[in-house]
């Protein structure tokens, strides 16, 4: 058995932050009550129709894509408390309402498919009766499930579809009637059923019950384990411990609130006993949190939406990734190194760590499923759905192989409605940004939006890039990573691929700062939440989390200039240097975002050391001459002020 650090458990104060930031875990206890055994049949029964979905095929695409919406929002009604300080167990009488209004959606679709299919866009009454019916239960769901922020913005844009005609200048359209917008929204597969709920609908779904079922079989103490192993005695381990730790769950669990308040309850207590500032805590933790929805194989889920928006296979979304996610994480640990020795502060001590072979012995097995699954989307050539299906079913067999994480039969259906719980809210603000992507459709208005970006940027690339980028920060505030994504493809990445930047460049570019949201002030979710742990200030918490993750915001505008760090142009010696040199100018970055190198470095040089790095990853050779030189200069001004107090050693460093 391993000897690690036991994990805290979380407090009330730290149950009430959960719950204050991650929308997800504000559930009913209805596991308690007689409706558990209905429900756990009810979420194992659409697990396994998914599965079955995936292996053999099922309903015509539209009728699947209502039965999962029409299930999902089942569970969320059931299960979502109406308001925060809800305390039955039981839904009320409106959610029992709310149940069959979403069975009822469901088996509509089914019963007039056929009909539909012939119709050629014409609907009866009770077209529109059901269309409002859907749209009121999947906009109340969004609410539960992610806040106000997208389902007021559904509810703009849809008024945005109506008045059309009012609207000045290029954003005026024809305009459409209510009741051919709900239709439109309801009974084709361009606005609530559209390409998010297809992804959800298979992709998504299987993978993040792939990872509950990973978690039930112990891999999440794996993960905390084998970090502590590695980086706990290492200058500063914990903070350590926690980018590495929320590196491997943020791809997996495709939340970064949620794998805030997951890991952050055991990293955050750990790195403030050592001896890092409360805010500085927060914001390692938030930093390294967001990085996991960019870090391959499986970029909590968006790589699929995107693969499936570009229409490239999902298997070269993830190889192209992932450069620039190991540049970003590389960046926050020089950060975390630079502030650990800066400040003095130690790892923890070896005895009181696991040792990395008895953390392998005991769970090792467990990354069997990780590299099955690597192996059957790189190698094998079958489908995806094919490969999470049977990692699926190769993570219960690896699971099996040491008494310490095989899984009881009650454990797997455990996992199998924990999943189908988990896939909650994603699947439900998939059908909420729907409703967005379906009114851009409709109205062109993704398309108007690209171009008044591109104008007002005078058609020059690195402004564009400037405005895209502020753009995306804010469509991405208070949204998960998911929604953020696809709603910033539609309205941004178009203004990119306008001006000759690669689409798959470009869909990285908006990723990347939509992402950013989470941790850029004024709505910084996942910073304040890690701020909720660390009883430090939410707005401090947010700004030292930006300058954590300074290495991601500069990436994204150098892959865009040079995509060969994408590999996507020129040779392996091209997307080599490019990676040597965006390295070297992360490493610089963060040395004057500490402000310490051997000693504590005075302002003026840490600006120039900053304008160095920033001259050296330009695509610009004069610049990067200069910007080398630059930083050079910078460095031997460093050494030389550390050679003068006698600290010039490399255990400065």
């Amino acid at each position: 058995m391993t000897n690690a650090l036991p994990a805290e458990a979380p407090g009330p104060e730290s149950i009430d932050t959960v719950e204050k930031y991650d929308r997800e875990s504000r559930t009913r206890d209805i596991w308690s009550t007689k409706w558990a055994l209905p429900l756990t049949v009810f979420a194992v029964g659409l697990s396994l129709y998914q599965i079955y979905y995936a292996l053999f095929g099922g309903p015509p695409t539209l009728v699947h894509r209502g039965i999962h919406v029409g299930a999902i929002l089942v569970l969320c009604f059931a299960v979502q408390r109406f308001r925060l300080r809800e305390t039955r167990s039981t839904p009320p009488w409106f959610d029992w309402l709310a149940i069959a209004g979403s069975v009822a959606i469901a088996v509509y679709l089914a019963v007039v498919f056929d009909r539909l299919t012939v119709s050629g866009g014409r609907f009866e009454t009770i077209d529109v009766v059901f269309s409002v019916l859907c749209l009121v239960l999947v906009l109340e769901a969004a609410r539960r499930v992610t806040g106000l922020v997208l389902p007021i913005l559904a509810v703009l844009f849809i008024v945005y579809d109506y008045y059309g005609r009012s609207m000045p200048g290029l954003f005026r359209h024809r305009g459409y009637d209510l009741d051919r917008i709900v239709t439109f929204m309801y009974e084709s597969t361009e606005g609530i059923f559209s390409t998010a709920i297809g992804v959800s609908s298979t992709y998504i779904f299987l993978f993040i019950l792939f990872g509950a079922i990973l978690q039930k079989s112990g891999m999440g103490q794996f993960f905390n384990d084998i970090a502590m192993a590695l980086a706990g005695q290492a200058r500063g381990g914990p903070a350590k411990v926690a980018v590495l730790a929320s590196g491997f769950l943020g791809s997996i669990n495709g939340s970064a609130i949620a794998n805030v308040v997951t890991t952050g309850a055991f990293t955050i207590p750990m790195m403030k006993r050592v001896g890092y500032q409360r805010n500085f805590a927060g914001a390692v933790e938030s930093a390294a949190s967001v990085g996991g929805q960019i870090m391959p194989p499986i970029m909590g889920a968006a790589a699929f939406i995107m693969a499936e928006t570009l229409g490239v296979p999902y298997t070269q979304i993830v190889l192209v990734a992932i450069i620039p996610a190991v540049l970003y994480y590389l960046g926050i640990l020089i950060q975390v190194h630079l502030r650990a020795t800066s400040q003095g502060l130690r790892g923890i001590s070896r005895e009181n760590l696991p040792a990395v072979m008895d953390v392998m012995k005991e769970r090792g097995h467990l990354l069997l499923p990780l590299l099955f699954l690597l192996y059957m989307l790189f190698f094998s050539g079958t489908t995806i759905l094919f490969a999470a299906v049977t990692t699926i079913f190769v993570t219960i067999a690896a699971a099996m192989v040491r008494k310490s994480t095989r899984m009881s039969l009650l454990d797997i259906v455990h996992a199998l409605r924990d999943g189908a719980l988990t896939a909650v809210s994603v699947a439900v603000a998939c059908a909420c940004v729907g409703i967005i992507v379906g009114v851009a459709t409709q109205t062109g208005f993704g398309v108007k939006l690209a171009g008044t970006i591109v104008t007002i940027g005078g058609g020059f690339l690195l402004p564009t890039l400037l405005m895209t980028a502020v753009a995306c920060i804010i469509l991405g505030m208070g949204l998960p990573s998911i929604p953020a994504y696809i709603i910033v493809a539609t309205m941004a990445a178009p203004a990119l691929v306008q001006l000759d930047v690669a689409p798959l460049a470009a869909h990285l570019f908006v990723f990347y700062f939509g992402l950013f949201a989470n941790i850029t002030p004024p709505v910084a979710l996942a910073a304040f939440a890690a701020a909720g742990l660390s009883g430090g200030s939410p707005m401090r918490t947010g700004f030292l989390a930006m300058r954590l993750a300074l290495g991601g915001i500069i990436v994204p505008f150098v892959f865009v200039y040079q995509p060969e760090l994408l590999m996507l142009d020129g040779s392996a010696v091209d997307t080599i240097r490019a990676a040597v040199i965006l390295l070297i100018g992360v490493t610089l970055l963060a040395v004057a975002a500490e402000g310490h190198l051997f000693v504590p470095l005075p302002i003026w040089l840490r600006i120039v050391l900053a304008l160095g790095a920033i001259g050296l990853v330009t695509p610009n050779h004069v610049l990067d001459l200069v910007g080398a030189i630059v930083a050079l200069a910078a460095l031997g001004a460093a050494m030389f002020m550390a050679k003068r107090q006698e600290r010039l050693h490399w255990r400065e460093i």
